[in-house]
């Protein structure tokens, strides 16, 4: 089958000139046909002609990274997803109840899509390369920021309420992309962090309205700074997709919405406070949006009130931030509890065998809060180590891994309340700019690569009936034995 010669940008500004010089050199010639009627011809014709051709070459010159973007006129079929007591299914609304479809999750972060998607060109193309990569390993979710707060250059909401239309358009394109290749989106609403605005940023705000916010605190408790963020809510939930034309809040590849990037509070008296700020952020996001799952982003520690779980958390350090994983997991409009997982960071000064050992007890922990206490499922939306490989090429971030995924595969088998991972981070060639210690490229890393893929096909193995990505991308796992 003979393939397209593919034209680059400098070839498709070559032949239109060449077109012009073409185009010019035959009318000319037929123009001096008739001395008498060159002058009207050139006035009338040819420089009209040619005219029209430069402001062509010039839109295409100005615009050559894509930043017009096109309607998409067909999507293929997604449906949304539900939380039924301690696991995830597959809504088919057209379907009985006993034939929906179980579903548990082997997936990714990737925080920087819609900062990549900002502009045209080569940026999107990595973004479509790393949702297509995804797929054919066999992810399901990917998590990633939908916010930027501030006065940068590709900020989402410059000001309370006020937004850049063109980074809008970057996330657009993240979720038309995402369901192209069969992804389903956490899109994370809020940082704790300062990165990329935060919390803080919304207590500027309020501090140059005039507003009296001594703390980062003051964002969980001042009423002016609360409603500045239902804004935010209430503006993402109803955005349409340009692209597409769909409703955010109509759109099953958004998988759930997360509350905040790892809530904490700067004094461990304010964890009252953030408990009814989660209680309340999380009923607005229901009073807009039935059809989606909501979570509140925690980290997974248990607080200095709680009765069980102390034991577990990887230092006092991690009593005090005013999080407590079971008492803000069971607000009832939490559909699903969030851990977070950095055996590295937390405890940096143990061996592997201790931190391999104290990553199996705290995941142990929270299936069995699940299961047992919170009667949800459980995701551990981030799971990360150190990228470093060893003296026999083994990486020995597979080690954490792979404690990680036996214990979600055994959850799996057993129906049981651990409902998946999510790797922290995957990154593609060109994107290095956002990688951190805990973030690669996973097809430079074959023994990870191996062990993401395995992994994904031990789930559908389990549930192969829900049909997985397959209907969207060729089957990852066709000819290999989980």
């Amino acid at each position: 089958m003979r393939r397209r010669q593919k034209i680059t940008t400098n070839d498709f500004k070559f032949k239109i000139k060449k077109a012009m010089e073409i185009i010019q050199n035959r009318y000319l010639q037929r123009a001096t046909r008739d001395e008498g009627m060159e002058a009207e011809w050139r006035d009338k014709k040819l420089y009209p002609l040619l005219g029209m051709l430069l402001l062509s070459i010039l839109f295409y010159l100005n615009l050559g990274n894509n930043l017009i973007s096109f309607p998409i006129l067909w999507q293929p079929q997604m449906d949304f997803v539900s939380a039924n007591s301690t696991h995830f299914i597959i809504v088919n609304a057209g379907a009985a109840a006993e034939s929906q479809s179980t579903f548990y999750i082997n997936g990714w972060n990737s925080y920087w899509l819609m900062q990549e998607s900002v502009w045209g060109g080569p940026s999107r193309s990595r973004v479509s390369k790393m949702l297509q990569r995804g797929a054919q390993m066999g992810l399901t979710v990917c998590r990633t920021w939908a916010f930027n707060d501030g006065h940068g250059p590709n900020a989402l909401q410059i000001s309370p309420g006020v937004f850049n239309e063109r980074v809008f358009r970057g996330l657009d394109y993240v979720i038309v992309e995402a369901r192209k290749h069969g992804i389903r989106l956490i899109l994370s609403l809020l940082n704790n962090l300062n990165n990329f605005g935060g919390k803080a940023q919304y207590v500027r705000w309020a501090q140059e309205a005039g507003i009296n916010a001594s703390s980062t605190d003051s964002f969980f408790s001042d009423p002016i700074i609360k409603d500045y963020y239902k804004a935010y809510i209430k503006a993402i939930l109803s955005r349409k997709n340009t692209l597409s034309g769909v409703k955010y809040a109509d759109e099953p590849a958004i998988f759930a919405w997360e509350l905040m990037n790892e809530p904490r509070c700067a004094s461990n008296s304010s964890a009252p406070i953030l408990q009814a700020w989660i209680t309340e952020m999380a009923a607005f996001v229901k009073s807009l949006d039935q059809k989606h799952l909501v979570t509140v982003g925690l980290e997974g520690f248990y607080g200095l009130h709680t009765t069980r779980g102390l034991e577990v958390n990887p230092g006092e350090w991690a009593a005090s931030l005013g999080s407590d994983f079971i008492n803000n997991s069971a607000i009832e409009n939490i559909d699903f509890a969030s851990v977070h997982a950095y055996p590295d960071s937390w405890i940096p000064h143990a061996d592997l065998g201790a931190k391999t050992r104290y990553l199996s007890q705290w995941v142990d922990s929270h299936i069995s809060d699940g299961d047992h206490v919170l009667k949800k499922p459980v995701v551990f939306t981030e799971v990360g180590s150190l990228v470093y490989v060893n003296d026999q090429g083994l990486a020995n971030e597979d080690i954490l891994l792979k404690t990680m995924y036996d214990k979600i595969y055994e959850s799996a088998k057993k129906r049981q309340a651990g409902a998946g991972a999510l790797i922290w981070q995957l990154l593609v060639e060109g994107v290095e700019e956002y990688g951190d210690r805990f973030s690669f490229v996973a097809w430079n890393n074959p023994s990870t690569y191996k062990l993401i893929l395995r992994q994904s096909c031990r789930l559908e193995s389990i549930f192969a009936k829900s049909g997985w990505n397959r209907k969207f991308n060729k089957d990852p796992c066709s000819g290999l034995i989980p």
